[in-house]
């Protein structure tokens, strides 16, 4: 089981930050931008997975928690 480390103000903003590139992500394969498309899916995908499992890869790396952060 992954140990929680993202909380607080800092899910709500990783929540903000996928929908904004999700909707990056449309608006650019709806253009034609494939590339900028995927990144931007990309993005959304590891934002939204950051804001809902509570769990970020980085933070763990780096010895960061923000659970506790209100």
């Amino acid at each position: 089981m992954l140990e929680r480390n993202v909380g607080g103000v800092d899910r709500l903003v990783r929540a903000l930050v996928a929908v904004v590139l999700t909707v990056v992500a449309v608006s650019a394969l709806r253009s034609g931008n494939r590339s900028l498309g995927v990144v931007a899916a990309l993005g959304a995908v590891g934002a939204g997975f950051n804001a809902t499992t509570c769990f970020c890869g980085v933070n763990a790396a780096l010895g960061l928690d923000t659970t506790g952060d209100e």
